[in-house]
């Protein structure tokens, strides 16, 4: 597995044949880890410093992006590219890996009887797999305490956080020193699709990237994100001809621009 950086945001390239063995280096490591499942959002998000969702990355032990566009800036800037992951089936060989080890899930998110559900199918599909904990998620801030002892305590080989956490990638990532030794994996839809509650993207629709469609079918307001790709698309361009390998390589009469100013005008055009 190699990691490049898209834009200064890290992206890692890892084979599906390889996954397991990155899952079973990633368990071995002291501490909190955490698999992000990254989109050309968030990839937007992590580069505005001022926000910790960058910091969140660099800390990732795994980032597999699931956008069709991260594979063609990372072509276009002509850096190794990417494999671009399917969610739903990349948390399926993921749980495959820790089913054929024996090792344990924790469910976080959802109502309960969606929760209910999601446990018991996954209980019948892994057998190997011990499922040592759940809790749902829209959970109040006082019951927060609750859910952090509850997996220290269980200390799961992965959690598996779901639609209710309202921080996303960031809950684990914000306290990440208060768990013993767990990968925390965000995916939004997961335990709703497991439940059979949430109909999952159609393979079709995923492979030719159009599943943004989907999305804006249940949020009209979504097509409005074809402004920040037109950022995207601007970005991807002011690295193509003003940097290499992440250094500016254009000059003016007093040196080398100012890369910051520039990067904002690209973001910003007037």
């Amino acid at each position: 597995m190699t990691r490049i950086e898209l834009l200064g945001v890290p992206v890692d390239v890892c084979r599906p044949e390889n996954l397991e063995e990155e899952i079973m280096k990633i368990l071995e490591k002291p501490g909190t880890k955490q698999i992000v499942f990254l989109t050309v959002w968030d990839l937007l998000k992590a580069r505005n410093k001022k926000k910790d969702f960058g910091d969140c990355l660099r800390n990732a032990d795994l980032i597999l992006p699931i956008s069709k566009s991260i594979l063609k800036g990372a072509r276009f800037l002509k850096l190794d590219v990417p494999v671009r992951y399917n969610p739903f089936n990349a948390v399926i060989q993921i749980l495959n890996a820790l089913d054929h080890h024996y090792k344990s899930l924790y469910l976080l998110g959802a109502r309960k009887k969606t929760l209910q559900k999601a446990e018991h199918n996954v209980h019948d599909t892994f057998k190997g797999l011990r499922i040592v904990g759940r809790y749902v998620g829209y959970f109040p801030k006082s019951s927060e305490a609750d859910v952090v002892q509850a997996i220290y305590k269980a200390s799961p080989s992965l959690v598996i956080l779901s639609e209710g956490i309202k921080e996303k990638n960031l809950w684990a990532y914000h306290r990440r020193d208060k768990f013993s030794s767990s990968i925390f994996l965000y995916y939004r839809d997961c335990i709703g699709i497991f439940a059979g509650r949430i109909r999952r993207v159609s393979e079709k629709t995923f492979d030719a990237g159009k599943e943004i469609w989907n999305e804006i079918g249940h949020s009209p307001f979504k097509v409005f994100l074809i402004f920040p790709y037109m950022r995207y698309k601007l970005l991807l361009l002011f690295y193509r001809l003003f940097r290499k390998d992440g250094k500016p390589k254009v000059k003016g009469e007093s040196g080398i621009y100012h890369v910051e100013s520039m990067e904002k005008k690209a973001e910003n055009p007037s």
